[in-house]
């Protein structure tokens, strides 16, 4: 399930800077990150199973293994996850609605964060 209109899709932040507020937010970038693309994931495990808010981006000319980046954020997902098969995010999925409520307000937190430091453009 996609977030609409949260106000980060699109912002333009340093990396450095982009995973203090993020971990600020409990969303943790761990190992998920290639040269050109970084994962932030929250973690929920309720009763109704192990389900992730995960925020991409990528960078246009940065590399994230130097720590020399700009991060364009995408929209922000929550998934289910499926041992052993991964997280499904897919339309036939069921998200509690007290999940959804945690995840946006993580996400109305993140984008007040954000807005302080935003590359513009």
């Amino acid at each position: 399930m996609y977030f609409e209109n949260t106000g980060i899709e699109n912002t333009v932040i340093d990396l450095n800077l982009l995973d203090d507020l993020m971990k600020k937010n409990g969303l943790i970038r761990e190992g998920q990150w290639d040269y050109e693309r970084v994962t932030y994931d929250k973690k929920y495990e309720i009763k109704e199973g192990t389900f992730y808010l995960r925020v991409f981006g990528f960078t246009k000319d940065g590399d994230v293994g130097a720590h020399d980046a700009n991060i364009t954020l995408l929209k922000p997902v929550v998934g289910k996850h499926y041992y052993p098969h991964g997280v499904e995010y897919g339309e036939n999925e069921v998200f509690p609605n007290h999940l959804v409520k945690s995840c946006e307000q993580v996400l109305t937190a993140l984008k007040k964060d954000l807005s302080a430091f935003e590359i513009q453009a």
